[in-house]
């Protein structure tokens, strides 16, 4: 029995959560640049500003009772319009299949969503393989010095540690058998 299923992360637990996140994150930051920030991508805040978010619901995810991963999805139970904001497989269960497992997971647990977004930094080629080849997203928008996200955080631009500033991509799904209604 491969089930994924999902438990909430408690505030108790939400230290060990963005440690994992951080830990599965880091290693795209590793594989692109050696000398990566000595700060956690993505950082504290990010993450808890994701976390205490009305619309959040968090979660450690299992496959057949091991936890593999972790999800904060931002949910709209008004427009059904609904954010993916952070989702990781922890790194020990990368290249089995699992990510998509989860993510079709994910759609059944939130069967009235009309739109999913989510974004991905430009070097993640293995997520924009991901969300664009496997998952069925659509790349919406692309950030960057030309074109700021008018939503993102704003970052002091001589940084580039974390590769953020170089581009980062907006995804998008529309459901199918959903009506879209302009926003």
């Amino acid at each position: 029995m491969n089930e994924i299923t999902f438990e909430p992360v408690i505030e108790l637990a939400l230290d060990e959560f963005k440690k994992r996140l951080q830990t599965a994150f880091s290693l795209a930051i590793i594989a692109m640049n050696e000398k990566a920030s000595d700060e956690p991508i993505p950082s504290d805040q990010d993450i808890e500003r994701n976390y205490y978010n009305k619309e959040a619901e968090t979660y450690n995810v299992y496959k057949s009772g091991q936890r593999v991963g972790g999800i904060i999805v931002s949910i709209n139970h008004l427009s059904n319009h609904n954010h993916l904001d952070f989702f990781f497989i922890d790194p020990e269960h990368h290249s089995k299949g699992i990510g998509f497992e989860v993510w079709r997971a994910i759609e059944e647990k939130y069967p009235e969503t009309e739109i999913w977004q989510t974004g991905t930094p430009y070097f993640e080629k293995r997520n924009i393989h991901f969300y664009v080849n496997k998952c069925g997203f659509q790349i919406n928008e692309f950030f960057c010095e030309h074109h700021p996200d008018p939503h993102g955080q704003q970052e002091d631009l001589s940084d580039d540690s974390d590769g953020f500033d170089d581009g980062f991509f907006n995804f998008i799904k529309i459901m199918k058998n959903k009506t879209h209604k302009a926003d």
